[in-house]
Protein backbone atom coordinates (compact mmCIF):
# COMPACT_ATOMS: atom_id res chain seq x y z
CA UNK A 1 0.00 0.00 0.00
CA UNK A 2 2.90 2.06 0.86
CA UNK A 3 4.65 1.10 -1.66
CA UNK A 4 2.14 2.10 -4.24
CA UNK A 5 1.08 5.48 -2.57
CA UNK A 6 4.63 6.23 -3.10
CA UNK A 7 4.45 5.13 -6.85
CA UNK A 8 1.93 7.43 -7.62
CA UNK A 9 3.44 10.72 -5.87
CA UNK A 10 6.41 10.02 -8.21
CA UNK A 11 3.99 9.78 -11.27
CA UNK A 12 2.43 13.02 -10.07
CA UNK A 13 5.50 14.81 -9.44
CA UNK A 14 7.20 13.61 -13.03
CA UNK A 15 4.18 14.61 -14.74
CA UNK A 16 3.14 18.10 -13.02
CA UNK A 17 6.18 20.66 -14.43
CA UNK A 18 5.43 19.31 -17.48
CA UNK A 19 1.50 20.62 -17.36
CA UNK A 20 2.20 23.34 -15.86
CA UNK A 21 5.10 24.49 -18.83
CA UNK A 22 2.55 23.55 -21.86
CA UNK A 23 -0.51 25.22 -19.80
CA UNK A 24 1.42 28.58 -18.97
CA UNK A 25 2.92 29.11 -22.45
CA UNK A 26 2.35 32.36 -23.93
CA UNK A 27 2.13 33.97 -27.18
CA UNK A 28 3.51 37.12 -27.42
CA UNK A 29 2.39 39.71 -30.16
CA UNK A 30 3.59 43.00 -30.54
CA UNK A 31 1.61 45.38 -31.20
CA UNK A 32 2.23 49.05 -32.92
CA UNK A 33 -0.87 51.59 -32.64
CA UNK A 34 -1.13 55.65 -33.38
CA UNK A 35 -2.71 56.04 -29.58
CA UNK A 36 -2.52 60.23 -29.48
CA UNK A 37 -3.46 62.80 -31.83
CA UNK A 38 -5.21 62.70 -34.94
CA UNK A 39 -5.20 59.39 -35.40
CA UNK A 40 -5.32 58.08 -31.89
CA UNK A 41 -9.28 57.03 -31.96
CA UNK A 42 -8.14 54.09 -34.06
CA UNK A 43 -5.20 53.14 -31.60
CA UNK A 44 -8.12 53.23 -28.90
CA UNK A 45 -10.29 51.23 -30.67
CA UNK A 46 -8.34 48.84 -31.97
CA UNK A 47 -7.05 47.67 -28.41
CA UNK A 48 -10.54 47.51 -27.47
CA UNK A 49 -11.08 45.11 -30.47
CA UNK A 50 -7.96 43.47 -29.25
CA UNK A 51 -9.28 42.45 -26.34
CA UNK A 52 -12.58 41.42 -27.41
CA UNK A 53 -10.99 39.12 -29.83
CA UNK A 54 -8.47 37.49 -27.04
CA UNK A 55 -11.46 36.72 -25.04
CA UNK A 56 -13.13 34.83 -27.49
CA UNK A 57 -9.60 33.25 -28.64
CA UNK A 58 -8.96 31.66 -25.21
CA UNK A 59 -12.77 31.34 -24.48
CA UNK A 60 -12.58 28.33 -27.32
CA UNK A 61 -8.75 27.64 -26.54
CA UNK A 62 -5.41 27.01 -28.26
CA UNK A 63 -3.62 23.85 -28.59
CA UNK A 64 -2.03 22.95 -25.18
CA UNK A 65 -3.81 25.45 -23.48
CA UNK A 66 -1.79 28.41 -24.68
CA UNK A 67 -2.62 32.27 -24.56
CA UNK A 68 -2.06 34.94 -26.81
CA UNK A 69 -0.64 38.22 -24.96
CA UNK A 70 -0.89 41.50 -26.96
CA UNK A 71 1.94 43.87 -26.01
CA UNK A 72 0.61 47.40 -27.72
CA UNK A 73 3.36 50.44 -28.06
CA UNK A 74 2.66 54.38 -29.64
CA UNK A 75 3.99 53.58 -32.96
CA UNK A 76 5.27 57.60 -33.28
CA UNK A 77 6.59 57.81 -36.64
CA UNK A 78 8.43 55.02 -38.90
CA UNK A 79 12.09 55.23 -37.39
CA UNK A 80 10.88 54.80 -33.60
CA UNK A 81 8.12 51.68 -34.92
CA UNK A 82 11.45 50.11 -36.23
CA UNK A 83 13.75 50.30 -33.48
CA UNK A 84 10.68 48.87 -31.21
CA UNK A 85 9.36 46.24 -33.64
CA UNK A 86 13.24 45.41 -33.42
CA UNK A 87 13.18 45.03 -29.70
CA UNK A 88 10.15 43.48 -29.96
CA UNK A 89 11.35 40.39 -31.78
CA UNK A 90 15.25 40.63 -29.77
CA UNK A 91 14.04 41.55 -26.14
CA UNK A 92 10.16 40.46 -25.73
CA UNK A 93 10.48 37.41 -27.89
CA UNK A 94 7.25 38.34 -29.67
CA UNK A 95 6.57 35.46 -32.60
CA UNK A 96 4.09 38.48 -34.15
CA UNK A 97 4.32 41.89 -35.35
CA UNK A 98 0.55 43.52 -35.53
CA UNK A 99 -1.30 46.87 -36.52
CA UNK A 100 -0.15 49.69 -37.51
CA UNK A 101 -2.15 52.74 -38.48
CA UNK A 102 -0.12 54.94 -40.89
CA UNK A 103 0.45 53.18 -44.58
CA UNK A 104 3.94 55.09 -43.97
CA UNK A 105 5.09 53.15 -41.06
CA UNK A 106 3.49 49.83 -42.51
CA UNK A 107 6.19 50.21 -44.97
CA UNK A 108 9.26 50.53 -42.59
CA UNK A 109 7.74 47.88 -40.67
CA UNK A 110 7.22 44.96 -42.88
CA UNK A 111 11.19 45.50 -44.07
CA UNK A 112 11.90 44.54 -40.76
CA UNK A 113 9.14 41.84 -40.99
CA UNK A 114 11.16 40.03 -44.08
CA UNK A 115 14.82 40.63 -42.43
CA UNK A 116 13.74 38.88 -38.97
CA UNK A 117 11.40 36.12 -40.95
CA UNK A 118 8.61 36.89 -38.23
CA UNK A 119 5.12 37.18 -39.53
CA UNK A 120 3.41 40.69 -39.64
CA UNK A 121 -0.50 41.06 -39.72
CA UNK A 122 -1.21 44.70 -41.14
CA UNK A 123 -4.66 45.63 -39.58
CA UNK A 124 -5.36 49.16 -40.53
CA UNK A 125 -2.99 50.72 -42.95
CA UNK A 126 -3.97 50.35 -46.51
CA UNK A 127 -1.66 51.30 -49.10
CA UNK A 128 -1.65 48.71 -51.65
CA UNK A 129 1.80 48.54 -51.92
CA UNK A 130 2.38 46.33 -49.08
CA UNK A 131 0.31 43.16 -50.68
CA UNK A 132 2.05 44.73 -54.50
CA UNK A 133 5.09 46.07 -55.14
CA UNK A 134 6.44 45.78 -51.27
CA UNK A 135 4.90 42.28 -51.56
CA UNK A 136 6.95 39.73 -48.75
CA UNK A 137 5.79 36.54 -47.50
CA UNK A 138 5.84 37.59 -44.08
CA UNK A 139 3.38 40.11 -44.50
CA UNK A 140 -0.66 39.71 -44.09
CA UNK A 141 -3.52 42.17 -44.44
CA UNK A 142 -6.18 42.05 -42.15
CA UNK A 143 -8.26 44.95 -43.82
CA UNK A 144 -8.91 45.41 -47.63
CA UNK A 145 -6.33 47.69 -48.94
CA UNK A 146 -6.77 51.22 -51.07
CA UNK A 147 -6.75 49.45 -54.76
CA UNK A 148 -10.34 47.39 -53.65
CA UNK A 149 -11.90 50.38 -51.99
CA UNK A 150 -10.55 52.48 -55.64
CA UNK A 151 -11.96 49.94 -57.98
CA UNK A 152 -15.36 50.09 -56.18
CA UNK A 153 -15.02 53.72 -56.71
CA UNK A 154 -14.39 53.72 -60.20
CA UNK A 155 -16.96 50.89 -60.81
CA UNK A 156 -19.50 53.49 -58.44
CA UNK A 157 -18.44 56.44 -60.77
CA UNK A 158 -19.04 54.76 -64.10
CA UNK A 159 -22.35 53.61 -63.04
CA UNK A 160 -23.99 55.47 -60.32
CA UNK A 161 -22.96 59.07 -60.93
CA UNK A 162 -24.54 60.67 -63.65
CA UNK A 163 -23.19 63.98 -65.84
CA UNK A 164 -19.71 64.34 -64.71
CA UNK A 165 -16.87 64.82 -66.98
CA UNK A 166 -13.95 66.38 -64.51
CA UNK A 167 -12.61 65.40 -61.65
CA UNK A 168 -10.20 66.79 -58.93
CA UNK A 169 -8.27 65.11 -56.38
CA UNK A 170 -6.98 66.00 -52.99
CA UNK A 171 -4.97 63.51 -50.32
CA UNK A 172 -2.18 63.32 -48.15
CA UNK A 173 1.53 63.13 -49.79
CA UNK A 174 2.49 59.84 -49.05
CA UNK A 175 2.21 56.34 -50.19
CA UNK A 176 -1.39 56.19 -48.67
CA UNK A 177 -2.41 59.06 -50.32
CA UNK A 178 -0.65 58.15 -53.84
CA UNK A 179 -1.91 55.08 -54.05
CA UNK A 180 -5.34 56.45 -54.40
CA UNK A 181 -5.13 58.62 -57.08
CA UNK A 182 -3.23 56.03 -59.36
CA UNK A 183 -5.58 53.81 -58.90
CA UNK A 184 -9.07 55.46 -59.25
CA UNK A 185 -7.57 56.14 -62.64
CA UNK A 186 -6.28 52.99 -63.46
CA UNK A 187 -10.13 51.73 -62.28
CA UNK A 188 -11.69 54.32 -64.37
CA UNK A 189 -9.69 53.47 -67.25
CA UNK A 190 -9.98 50.11 -67.32
CA UNK A 191 -13.68 50.34 -67.37
CA UNK A 192 -13.00 52.81 -70.23
CA UNK A 193 -14.23 55.81 -68.64
CA UNK A 194 -13.51 59.39 -70.02
CA UNK A 195 -12.66 62.31 -67.72
CA UNK A 196 -10.76 65.59 -67.53
CA UNK A 197 -8.67 66.12 -64.58
CA UNK A 198 -8.76 69.57 -63.65
CA UNK A 199 -6.19 69.57 -60.25
CA UNK A 200 -4.59 67.00 -57.70
CA UNK A 201 -3.26 68.25 -54.07
CA UNK A 202 -1.32 66.81 -52.18
CA UNK A 203 -0.85 68.59 -48.42
CA UNK A 204 1.23 66.81 -45.41
CA UNK A 205 -1.06 64.08 -43.64
CA UNK A 206 -2.77 66.03 -40.16
CA UNK A 207 -2.25 69.09 -41.92
CA UNK A 208 -3.80 72.27 -39.62
CA UNK A 209 -5.10 74.24 -42.38
CA UNK A 210 -6.63 73.38 -45.57
CA UNK A 211 -8.59 76.95 -47.02
CA UNK A 212 -5.68 77.42 -49.51
CA UNK A 213 -6.67 74.12 -51.24
CA UNK A 214 -10.27 75.05 -50.87
CA UNK A 215 -9.92 77.80 -52.54
CA UNK A 216 -8.39 76.41 -55.50
CA UNK A 217 -10.57 73.03 -55.49
CA UNK A 218 -13.26 76.07 -56.09
CA UNK A 219 -11.15 77.75 -58.97
CA UNK A 220 -10.53 74.73 -60.85
CA UNK A 221 -14.25 73.84 -60.59
CA UNK A 222 -14.50 69.61 -60.63
CA UNK A 223 -17.87 67.65 -61.36
CA UNK A 224 -16.30 65.54 -58.54
CA UNK A 225 -13.65 65.60 -56.44
CA UNK A 226 -12.39 62.59 -55.04
CA UNK A 227 -11.05 62.43 -51.57
CA UNK A 228 -7.97 60.31 -50.15
CA UNK A 229 -8.04 61.54 -46.24
CA UNK A 230 -8.53 59.48 -43.25
CA UNK A 231 -9.42 60.25 -39.60
CA UNK A 232 -9.21 63.55 -37.52
CA UNK A 233 -7.93 64.99 -41.52
CA UNK A 234 -11.20 63.80 -42.68
CA UNK A 235 -13.67 65.88 -40.24
CA UNK A 236 -11.21 68.75 -40.07
CA UNK A 237 -11.50 69.06 -44.34
CA UNK A 238 -14.86 68.88 -44.05
CA UNK A 239 -15.19 71.54 -41.33
CA UNK A 240 -13.06 73.82 -43.22
CA UNK A 241 -14.84 72.76 -46.54
CA UNK A 242 -18.19 73.77 -45.63
CA UNK A 243 -17.75 77.49 -45.01
CA UNK A 244 -16.66 77.86 -48.71
CA UNK A 245 -20.24 75.43 -49.89
CA UNK A 246 -17.83 73.34 -51.67
CA UNK A 247 -20.51 70.41 -51.17
CA UNK A 248 -22.71 72.79 -52.84
CA UNK A 249 -20.33 72.99 -56.09
CA UNK A 250 -19.48 69.54 -56.55
CA UNK A 251 -19.70 65.61 -56.27
CA UNK A 252 -17.99 64.90 -52.61
CA UNK A 253 -16.40 61.52 -53.34
CA UNK A 254 -14.20 59.50 -50.38
CA UNK A 255 -14.79 55.44 -50.25
CA UNK A 256 -11.27 54.67 -48.51
CA UNK A 257 -12.04 56.06 -45.28
CA UNK A 258 -14.59 59.22 -45.87
CA UNK A 259 -16.97 56.71 -44.39
CA UNK A 260 -15.49 55.91 -41.17
CA UNK A 261 -17.91 55.99 -38.15
CA UNK A 262 -15.19 58.28 -35.83
CA UNK A 263 -15.80 60.92 -38.50
CA UNK A 264 -19.48 60.69 -38.53
CA UNK A 265 -19.57 60.78 -34.53
CA UNK A 266 -17.07 63.74 -35.10
CA UNK A 267 -19.06 65.90 -37.10
CA UNK A 268 -22.44 65.14 -36.07
CA UNK A 269 -24.75 68.00 -37.45
CA UNK A 270 -22.11 69.53 -39.21
CA UNK A 271 -22.01 66.07 -41.68
CA UNK A 272 -23.45 67.42 -44.82
CA UNK A 273 -25.97 65.17 -46.49
CA UNK A 274 -25.67 63.54 -49.78
CA UNK A 275 -21.54 62.54 -49.77
CA UNK A 276 -20.97 59.44 -51.12
CA UNK A 277 -18.37 57.68 -48.78
CA UNK A 278 -17.37 54.16 -47.38
CA UNK A 279 -14.62 52.59 -45.11
CA UNK A 280 -13.50 49.08 -44.41
CA UNK A 281 -16.36 48.56 -41.62
CA UNK A 282 -19.91 49.75 -40.96
CA UNK A 283 -21.54 49.66 -38.36
CA UNK A 284 -25.06 49.70 -39.82
CA UNK A 285 -23.96 47.43 -43.03
CA UNK A 286 -24.30 44.46 -43.72
CA UNK A 287 -27.48 44.28 -41.22
CA UNK A 288 -26.56 41.09 -40.13
CA UNK A 289 -26.73 39.20 -36.38
CA UNK A 290 -22.87 39.27 -36.67
CA UNK A 291 -22.29 42.21 -37.54
CA UNK A 292 -24.61 43.89 -35.35
CA UNK A 293 -23.02 41.55 -32.32
CA UNK A 294 -19.66 42.60 -32.97
CA UNK A 295 -20.79 46.37 -32.63
CA UNK A 296 -22.78 45.87 -29.62
CA UNK A 297 -20.31 44.21 -28.12
CA UNK A 298 -17.56 47.11 -29.15
CA UNK A 299 -20.05 49.35 -27.29
CA UNK A 300 -20.68 47.48 -23.98
CA UNK A 301 -16.92 46.91 -23.80
CA UNK A 302 -15.46 50.51 -24.59
CA UNK A 303 -19.31 52.53 -23.75
CA UNK A 304 -18.81 54.21 -27.93
CA UNK A 305 -19.23 52.46 -31.09
CA UNK A 306 -16.17 51.45 -32.91
CA UNK A 307 -14.25 53.08 -35.77
CA UNK A 308 -13.60 50.87 -38.65
CA UNK A 309 -10.07 50.27 -37.69
CA UNK A 310 -11.22 47.80 -34.42
CA UNK A 311 -12.34 45.43 -37.03
CA UNK A 312 -9.15 45.06 -38.73
CA UNK A 313 -7.63 44.39 -35.71
CA UNK A 314 -10.23 41.97 -34.21
CA UNK A 315 -10.19 39.73 -37.04
CA UNK A 316 -6.00 40.23 -37.49
CA UNK A 317 -6.28 38.33 -33.76
CA UNK A 318 -8.48 35.35 -34.91
CA UNK A 319 -6.69 35.42 -37.94
CA UNK A 320 -3.11 34.64 -35.90
CA UNK A 321 -5.26 31.81 -33.38
CA UNK A 322 -6.41 29.95 -36.77
CA UNK A 323 -3.17 30.14 -37.66
CA UNK A 324 -1.88 28.89 -34.44
CA UNK A 325 -5.17 26.18 -34.34
CA UNK A 326 -3.78 24.37 -37.87
CA UNK A 327 -0.23 24.60 -37.01
CA UNK A 328 -0.29 23.59 -33.38
CA UNK A 329 2.00 25.97 -32.27
CA UNK A 330 3.76 29.26 -32.74
CA UNK A 331 7.40 28.33 -33.27
CA UNK A 332 6.94 26.90 -37.28
CA UNK A 333 6.87 30.47 -39.15
CA UNK A 334 7.34 28.61 -42.22
CA UNK A 335 4.02 26.45 -41.38
CA UNK A 336 2.20 29.59 -39.82
CA UNK A 337 2.68 31.57 -43.62
CA UNK A 338 1.23 28.22 -44.77
CA UNK A 339 -1.69 28.25 -42.98
CA UNK A 340 -2.67 31.91 -43.27
CA UNK A 341 -2.39 31.87 -47.15
CA UNK A 342 -6.15 30.95 -48.47
CA UNK A 343 -7.55 31.15 -44.80
CA UNK A 344 -11.50 31.51 -45.15
CA UNK A 345 -12.35 34.24 -41.99
CA UNK A 346 -15.43 35.09 -40.97
CA UNK A 347 -15.71 38.99 -40.68
CA UNK A 348 -18.14 41.36 -39.09
CA UNK A 349 -18.44 42.56 -42.45
CA UNK A 350 -19.30 39.93 -44.57
CA UNK A 351 -22.89 39.63 -45.85
CA UNK A 352 -25.09 36.67 -45.91
CA UNK A 353 -23.30 33.93 -48.19
CA UNK A 354 -19.65 35.18 -48.13
CA UNK A 355 -16.58 34.87 -46.15
CA UNK A 356 -13.86 36.93 -46.44
CA UNK A 357 -10.11 35.52 -47.13
CA UNK A 358 -6.56 35.71 -47.43
CA UNK A 359 -5.28 35.78 -50.91
CA UNK A 360 -2.56 33.06 -51.39
CA UNK A 361 -0.38 35.34 -53.98
CA UNK A 362 -0.78 38.61 -52.34
CA UNK A 363 -1.56 37.81 -48.31
CA UNK A 364 -4.72 39.87 -48.90
CA UNK A 365 -7.49 39.38 -47.54
CA UNK A 366 -10.73 39.75 -49.93
CA UNK A 367 -13.72 41.48 -49.46
CA UNK A 368 -16.83 42.90 -50.64
CA UNK A 369 -17.50 46.70 -50.63
CA UNK A 370 -20.12 48.55 -49.92
CA UNK A 371 -20.75 52.45 -50.87
CA UNK A 372 -23.42 54.39 -49.43
CA UNK A 373 -24.54 58.32 -49.03
CA UNK A 374 -24.60 60.17 -45.66
CA UNK A 375 -28.23 60.39 -44.85
CA UNK A 376 -29.80 61.61 -41.58
CA UNK A 377 -29.85 58.99 -39.20
CA UNK A 378 -29.42 58.86 -35.06
CA UNK A 379 -29.28 55.51 -34.35
CA UNK A 380 -25.77 55.56 -33.54
CA UNK A 381 -24.84 58.69 -31.19
CA UNK A 382 -23.31 60.68 -31.45
CA UNK A 383 -23.72 60.45 -35.10
CA UNK A 384 -26.35 62.70 -36.66
CA UNK A 385 -25.78 61.12 -40.45
CA UNK A 386 -25.10 57.48 -41.25
CA UNK A 387 -24.62 55.54 -44.33
CA UNK A 388 -27.84 54.66 -46.57
CA UNK A 389 -28.60 53.40 -50.37
CA UNK A 390 -26.02 51.04 -50.88
CA UNK A 391 -24.15 50.05 -53.45
CA UNK A 392 -22.70 46.68 -52.93
CA UNK A 393 -19.46 45.42 -54.95
CA UNK A 394 -18.60 41.85 -55.13
CA UNK A 395 -14.77 41.12 -53.88
CA UNK A 396 -13.93 39.10 -56.66
CA UNK A 397 -14.40 42.27 -59.06
CA UNK A 398 -11.76 44.03 -56.48
CA UNK A 399 -8.93 41.73 -56.19
CA UNK A 400 -6.54 40.02 -56.76
CA UNK A 401 -6.50 41.54 -59.94
CA UNK A 402 -2.97 40.64 -61.27
CA UNK A 403 -2.89 42.90 -64.44
CA UNK A 404 -2.93 45.46 -61.37
CA UNK A 405 0.09 44.21 -59.59
CA UNK A 406 2.10 43.74 -62.34
CA UNK A 407 1.85 47.64 -63.54
CA UNK A 408 2.33 48.86 -59.92
CA UNK A 409 5.10 47.09 -59.39
CA UNK A 410 6.62 47.87 -62.95
CA UNK A 411 5.59 51.88 -62.04
CA UNK A 412 7.17 51.82 -58.64
CA UNK A 413 10.13 49.20 -59.10
CA UNK A 414 10.36 46.22 -56.61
Amino acid sequence: MKKSFLVAVLIVAWLTPLTTVFSAETIKIGALYTMTGRGGQYGKDSEVAIKMALDEVHEKGLPGDRKLEVIITDDKNPQYAVSVAKRYISEDKVKFLFGIISSAIGLAVTEVSKEQKVILVGTDHAATDLTANKFQKYYFRSANNTFQSMMAGAMYLKDEVKNWKKIAYIGPDYAYGRDQWMEVKWGLDKLGVKYEVVGEYWPKLYEPDYTSYVTAIMKAAPDVLIVGFWGGDTVSFIKQAKPYKLFEKMIYFHVDAGGNYEAMAALADEMPQGLILSARHHNNWPDTPENKAYVQKFFKAAGRYPSYAASGAYVGIHMIAEAIRKVGNANDTEALVKAMEGMKIQCPEDPPGFTSYIDPATHQIVQVQAIGTTVKNDTLPPAKYMLGNWKVYPAEKLWPISEYVEYLTKAKGK
